[in-house]
């Protein structure tokens, strides 16, 4: 989908709305000159209404002010996010740099536009984003438009215009699946990602991989999908843990679905680990909180994000799309034991 910008939007139609000056109204934008605060809050209301989008390659090639890089992030707050804040945060502060974020609840292709014109109207020359926005905006035409830089944190694959950090979701899937069978786990099941997400087939793929790899079969009983939220992983343990000959160990593709696992299994009565191996993914700062502590694939989110920022500056310096996979590690705590 390729999504358009009002037509006919320019600086002297938002100086007419506004009932100023194209001067003004430019040095409201770059934050120069001498402008009364209702003349700002004229001309800021008038690039609201009409929809204006500033041409951040002319500004930054004027080098009017500081570079300003935005992040476009689901409001549905999870430590995941809080992660990724953090870390560009970090990289931001590093240099100097001012950061803004946008919260957007509706995941469409058109909230996700609306969000990044949003931060590009408050002056952001690049753009972090957090699936699944990358992946719905991916192709759409809208940074070419916008003449922005863009970036992804954890993905589940490269992408042709937006610059990407990421792990080997398949190849860490692999390998928690092997581990876990290793445990002595004859029957595992897995919590898979919504299909909108790019990490959700990876990881799914990982998971057959390391059933292969440990000569176990691949049966679709075992495999639930559910959003990467707690709800998620109570549904898939109601499904899971009522089968006839359930499974003993679940690998979670996130920190909160196993999270929400867990607590319905421990309603279900069952012990863990003894009767019930868990996973999780992503290593957030609930994992070692929960009871038993997760064993998890962690992804570096923050040290993501810092990168992430990185990307966006070199790619305003000298365009390009890089896709930069990272190591992961497989951090073994108490939510899986040998099992017997």
């Amino acid at each position: 989908m390729t999504i358009r910008k009002p037509a006919g939007v320019t600086i002297r139609a938002v100086g007419a709305r506004a009932g100023v000056s194209a001067m003004t109204v430019s040095n409201v934008i770059n934050g120069a000159g001498r402008v009364g605060p209702a003349t700002r809050a004229a001309v800021l209301s008038a690039i609201e209404e009409l929809g204006y989008v500033p041409n951040v390659a002319a500004r930054r090639l004027a080098k009017a002010r500081a570079t300003t890089l935005g992040l476009v992030y689901s409001d549905r707050g999870t430590p995941f996010i809080d992660s990724v804040l953090l870390g560009a945060l970090r990289a931001t502060n590093a240099r100097g740099l001012q950061f803004i974020a946008q919260a957007e609840e509706e995941l469409t292709p058109e909230d996700a536009a609306a969000a990044v014109r949003t931060l590009v109207r408050k002056g952001a020359a690049g753009v972090l984003l957090v699936p699944p926005f990358a992946e719905l905006l991916s192709g759409s035409g809208l940074f070419a438009e916008l003449g922005v830089a863009a970036a992804a944190i954890a993905t589940g694959r490269p992408m042709p215009d937006i610059a990407t950090v990421r792990i080997d979701n398949r190849a860490a899937t692999a390998a928690m699946t092997a581990h876990v069978a290793g445990q002595g786990h004859r029957r595992i099941g897995f919590v898979a990602g919504p299909e909108h997400f790019s990490v959700t087939d990876p990881r799914l793929a990982g998971f057959r991989d390391g059933l292969a790899a440990s000569g176990l079969p691949d049966d679709p009983a075992l495999i639930v999908r559910g959003p990467f939220d707690p709800v998620g992983g109570e549904v898939a343990a109601r499904v899971l843990l009522t089968l006839p000959d359930r499974p003993s160990a679940i690998l979670c593709s996130s920190d909160d679905m196993a999270a929400g696992l867990i607590g319905e299994a421990h309603r279900m009565g069952l012990r863990l680990p003894q009767d019930l191996a868990v996973t999780g993914f992503d290593d957030t700062a609930i994992a070692a909180r929960l009871w038993p502590p997760l064993t998890v694939i962690r992804q570096p989110v923050g040290d993501m994000a810092f990168r992430a920022v990185e990307q966006l500056l070199a790619a305003l310096r000298s365009p390009a799309i890089e896709d930069l996979v990272v190591a992961h590690d497989l951090v073994v705590r108490d939510s899986v034991r040998p099992f017997r």
